[in-house]
């Protein structure tokens, strides 16, 4: 049995309600529900939450919310790989077999079901893998990074690399922080998303946004009406 979970708690102090916030005229959690829905791999698409507003949304875009967030994993510093487990946990006390669970982020509105089920075919295409997650290409070379300290002066983070040129090193990517598959086993094993045995794969810079501040928020509405229209 494949599971999804959305974790989406009431508390944002960046961009208030947040998860619930309108989206180009849609809760943003909407979209993370409609597109893993249209999967068709799960048995059960459930919001991990502990507010009853963002409950009755989810429930209204076809999520289930069986039960609330325990106050351990609704605080700010509770690490995901918890509140995944949490979930896990409580349901198999209810008798679910999981094997597999895609965690989705609800403000993750450039995501696609093609992607959760290219993913979902990379976990279970190699026995050794034990996650996937989408990853993104950083634009740059990042050894040629800089830091700049108090006084705005720059120096190389890894100064060995001044007169190498950019096309000559290796590319480096960043995880996308969109949405994380993982074997039910690997994550009460080692109470981690991304696990030791991860694969990445590629998605285009074009369907990743983070989204911290009201910029960010554009941005995303930006991408989505290009990607979508």
């Amino acid at each position: 049995m494949n599971i999804a979970i959305i974790p989406a708690r009431g508390g944002s102090k960046r961009i208030p309600r947040k998860n619930i916030k309108s989206f180009l005229g849609k809760p943003i959690i909407a979209y993370s529900i409609i597109e893993t829905l249209k999967c068709g791999l799960f048995s059960e698409v459930i919001v991990s939450t502990d507010d009853d507003e963002i409950a009755d949304i989810a429930i209204k875009y076809g999520a289930k919310v069986p039960f609330f967030r325990s106050a351990e994993t609704a605080n700010d510093y509770a690490p995901l790989a918890a509140v995944v487990e949490e979930v896990v946990v409580e349901l198999e006390k209810m008798d679910y077999q999981i094997d597999n669970i895609c965690c989705i982020l609800p403000t993750a509105p450039l995501i696609s079901a093609n992607d959760i089920i290219a993913l979902y075919n990379k976990l279970i295409s190699d026995i050794t893998i034990t996650s996937v997650i989408p990853v993104v290409r950083f634009s740059y070379p990042i050894l040629r990074s800089l830091s700049m300290d108090a006084q705005g002066m720059l120096k190389m983070n890894w100064a060995e690399y001044l007169n190498t040129r950019s096309q000559d090193l290796p590319s480096a990517y960043h995880d996308s922080g969109s949405f994380y598959w993982i074997s039910r086993d690997a994550l009460l094993c080692e109470h981690k998303i991304i696990t030791e045995k991860c694969a990445g794969v590629e998605v285009d810079e074009l369907k990743v946004q983070d989204i911290d501040t009201e910029t960010d928020w554009r941005l995303a509405e930006l991408k989505y009406t290009l990607i979508y229209g």
